[in-house]
């Protein structure tokens, strides 16, 4: 396959790109036969703002193959059929969302789009640095799956590192809540389910925006904290939907904020 030039890439139009991301970069090209066959191997390496832009770009890219007279072959069961690269057994679950996300939309109108597509860049660069797997994206909601429990504590604090920095449109906060829960979910044709997800879930919806909580079989299955981590206890909590109270733990760490009011969800026994 010749490589693209830059004059020649500039000269290309937009159709000639699978994917064009919300700064305006454009990437994988699909100009000719080789380029779609290069696209469709490279496609999984893309970062790509939300779903929808993901789907957006594959629908592309397999009207290019129809057009260029190539053979997608394995690139449509891979794209859908994810769950085959999840991984099974016990796992670590990674929830985060959006804090004042009906603020934001309201003070930030259509600019917000840009701004969750920047907030999920940082979660999935925390996650792929921790060697973990994105399981859904969904509108303020990002789920992660990791092996373990380990890398799932090291995601939430570098993501919670990258929030805190910033910089964000217009000088608003931007922070997101985090919840880790660890368990043996089943791994479906359609993603997770089970007990552990909605632990997972409900736990991260008690937490505030800047905040890391994790469940008790996540405190075990770190064995020991790490060095600088410190896991203080926040009692025992109940939540709706859940047989059985959990104690819960607030991960502290140099440099990130420590203080928060109780828990937004639950009950404490």
């Amino acid at each position: 396959m010749a490589k693209l030039d830059a004059k020649t890439r500039a000269q290309l139009p937009d159709s000639a790109f699978a994917y064009i991301d919300s700064s305006g970069k454009r990437r994988l090209p699909i100009n000719d036969a080789p380029h779609v066959r290069n696209a469709l191997a490279r496609f999984n390496q893309v970062v790509f703002d939300d779903e929808a832009a993901r789907d957006r770009a594959r629908l592309r890219l397999l009207r290019a193959a129809q057009k260029h007279g190539v053979a997608p072959i394995g690139f449509i069961s891979a794209q859908l059929q994810p769950q085959r690269r999840l991984p099974k057994g016990h796992v670590t679950f990674l929830l985060t969302d959006i804090e004042r996300s009906t603020e934001l939309l309201a003070r930030l109108d259509d600019r917000y789009a840009s701004l969750v597509a920047t907030v999920r860049r940082v979660l999935r660069k925390a996650v792929r640095s921790a060697g973990g797997h994105e399981v859904d994206a969904r509108g303020d909601e990002f789920f992660a799956v990791f092996e373990r429990a380990p890398a799932a504590l090291d995601a939430a604090v570098e993501l919670q590192r990258a929030m805190a920095e910033g910089p964000w449109p217009d000088a608003v906060e931007v922070r997101v809540r985090a919840g880790i829960h660890s368990g043996r979910p089943t791994l479906t044709e359609t993603g997770y389910v089970g007990l552990a997800v909605h632990a997972a879930a409900r736990i991260c919806y008690g937490a505030h925006g800047g905040q890391i909580v994790l469940s008790s079989a996540a405190r075990a299955a770190l064995a020991e904290s790490p060095a600088g981590v410190k896991l203080r206890s926040l009692g025992s909590w109940r939540f709706q939907g859940l047989r059985d109270p959990d104690e819960l733990f607030q991960v502290e760490v140099d440099g990130l904020p420590a203080r928060f009011p109780p828990l937004r969800a639950g009950v404490k026994l």
